[in-house]
């Protein structure tokens, strides 16, 4: 959903109840282009049937454009993109998927990193623009258009070769992304000690006995001199 932030003493969009999410998906490449925005005008998110059709818009924007017969194509987890018809069809093209691990886009995508936010903000100054000539209530005869400008504003060659170098992924900076990572090692815990069972005195009824209770008391004994 392409929104703006809110600022304090700047102009807000005034929407009616009934408003209409608009998921875009992008695509960048390391070396400065994109691949051209996928608007979904739907009540719902991407789903499987968006996420094939969108992996054909993919192709063919990319297919003339790579070296070689290969493609990597660096995903979020969306279930979408694990669907076994978009994997059939990454296998048909020679494109190769690589999920990023959970909970970490904000630091390796480099659309998040970078682009969304420019994005976010080239868009929001094209509401005020709308406003300021008594557009209040934004359809998509007035959103493509702005939409179209701020996409171009902010998914330059620049801007996208920056994105990728904030994510520390192009020059690749491994320890720039795990610097800011909070890394928990996984130790085995040390076992609580248990508490020592309380012993009744008491004559032993047979030789087993006796000894068990000899031991007990010498392994008592040992550890009260130890201590003091």
């Amino acid at each position: 959903v392409v929104t703006g932030s809110e600022r304090r003493g700047r102009p807000k969009a005034i929407q009616p109840g009934n408003r209409e999410w608009v998921t875009l998906i992008a695509a960048i490449n390391a070396a400065g282009w994109s691949v051209p925005p996928f608007l979904i005008f739907a009540s719902n998110w991407t789903n499987n049937k968006l996420g094939v059709k969108w992996l054909k818009h993919f192709n063919a924007h990319t297919k003339a454009c790579v070296v070689g017969a290969h493609r990597l194509l660096i995903l979020d987890g969306h279930e979408s993109h694990h669907s076994l018809n978009f994997q059939e069809l990454c296998k048909e093209n020679n494109i190769y998927t690589l999920c990023m691990p959970p909970h970490s886009s904000y630091l390796l995508q480099p659309l998040d990193v970078g682009c969304f936010s420019l994005l976010k903000r080239a868009y929001s100054h094209e509401v005020e623009s709308l406003i300021c000539h008594h557009i209040n209530h934004i359809t998509k005869l007035e959103f493509l258009p702005a939409f179209k400008a701020a996409f171009n504003q902010s998914f330059t060659s620049a801007n996208i070769c920056s994105a990728f170098r904030g994510a520390g992924l192009v020059p690749l900076q491994p320890d720039a992304v795990l610097s800011k990572l909070d890394v928990q090692l996984l130790r085995t815990p040390t076992p609580a000690a248990l508490p020592e069972a309380l012993w009744e005195a008491r004559t032993p009824s047979n030789i087993r006995e006796l000894d068990a209770q000899s031991t007990l008391i010498r392994d008592r004994v040992r550890r009260h001199k130890s201590s003091s």
